[in-house]
């Protein structure tokens, strides 16, 4: 059977499931004290994205593709990255909150020509970067559990409002893994279930939550981890072959189209019937599948380029960065920081000498200044 049949197949098996989830009782989570953020008439971006693409080097092209992990208590150092560098998005990792607090990002956001995205990795458990300020999130799993679709919602609002007022524009969450691994597992808790359709309620839930405070979700670990065997920080995982993926792993991702805009990070997955023994965040039939399987318009952004073995093993950063562009993805993340120069030096040799077209870096940047309000589409 083809692996288009396949995703069919695998479609009609999610319409048909059910998630078996009981209302339990109230939220048992508190008011973060947040106040709600003041309503905002939709604004659109005076120029488009042409305009702005026009006036960008090419080398402030590249670096709207790259992701840098920042030191969170060097404010001054992250500051003076963005004015050099002019990258196009940071990530705040650790459990240092500085650049989180006294409306620091401000002054990150100030030196910025295009607005900067700042991400976090906050899902609750033990992955999260917010909680010594405004208390902590419970793990996927613990939430599945304990409360509704609805409360997940309303805690993803809260979540939502809590990381805005501190400048933060993208979670890299939730988890649409489907798992049963136990809780200590490399996805373990951090998934909401071992059903498709429940792990699609409770994860779609909180990403609207997320998403109505303006901030943007990114779903993960495309095309799916729960099931592989490894640890991407230690070794490339292998996932079970690509028809077993599409009839579980893949279901959530059906709701991709209908969900509209936020992201998806591809994993570090070497998927039989799919990647070829590559990982799929290098992989462009794993991005073709994102695509044209699931209809998926937004940014895709790699898994961490820069701290896994899975990718560091086998490729320098510079060369993992280009070969994730390269395959399709727009964004290219390293919690590792430091190295942009380097990336950047590569990237435009690789323009130069054609092994990066500029259609697909025009086209990467596009949905970059895109998911950023950064221009009219």
């Amino acid at each position: 059977m083809s692996r288009t049949r396949f995703l069919l197949a695998a479609a009609v098996v999610g319409a048909l499931l059910v998630a078996a989830v009981s209302r339990p009782s109230p939220d048992p989570l508190s008011e973060t004290g947040i106040p709600p953020l003041p309503a905002r008439a939709a604004k659109e971006p005076a120029e488009s994205c042409a305009a702005v693409l026009g006036g960008l080097s090419l080398r402030r092209q590249l670096a709207q593709l790259v992701v840098v992990g920042v030191d969170a208590d060097d404010v001054t150092g992250i500051v003076r990255l963005v004015r050099t560098e002019q990258v196009g998005g940071i990530f705040v990792g650790g459990t240092a909150t500085a650049v989180l607090r006294d409306s620091a990002l401000a002054q990150v956001q100030a030196v910025a020509g295009v607005p900067v995205s700042v991400a976090v990795d906050d899902e609750g458990g033990r992955v999260q970067r917010i909680d010594a300020l405004d208390g902590p999130l419970p793990s996927a799993r613990t939430a599945a559990s304990a409360m509704h679709p609805d409360q997940v919602r309303e805690l993803g609002v809260r979540r939502g409002r809590a990381l805005r007022a501190r400048g933060v524009t993208t979670d890299y969450a939730p988890v649409l893994d489907v798992s049963d691994q136990p809780a200590g597992a490399v996805i373990g808790d951090r998934s909401y279930g071992s059903a498709p359709a429940a792990v699609a309620a409770y994860a779609y839930a909180f990403a609207t939550g997320l998403r109505e405070s303006g901030v943007t979700p990114v779903f993960k670990h495309f095309p799916g981890h729960g099931h592989a065997r490894g640890d991407s920080h230690r070794v490339l995982p292998e996932t079970p072959p690509l028809p077993r993926l599409a009839a579980t792993d893949l279901l959530p991702y059906e709701r991709l189209a209908e969900f509209g805009a936020a992201g998806v990070m591809v994993g570090h997955l070497a998927v039989p019937g799919l990647t070829d023994g590559q990982p799929a965040s290098l992989s462009a039939a794993a991005y073709r599948l994102l695509r044209d399987g699931y209809h998926f318009t937004g940014v895709a952004v790699t898994d961490d380029l820069g701290a896994m073995r899975a990718i560091t093993a086998a490729h320098p950063l510079p060369e993992a960065a280009l070969l994730a562009l390269r395959a399709g993805a727009d964004q290219a993340l390293w919690s590792s920081g430091g190295h942009v120069p380097a990336v950047l030096d590569r990237l435009e040799a690789a323009v130069a000498a054609g092994e990066l077209p500029p259609e697909r870096v025009r086209e990467a940047v596009h949905r970059v200044l895109v998911a950023k309000s950064a221009c009219r589409a």
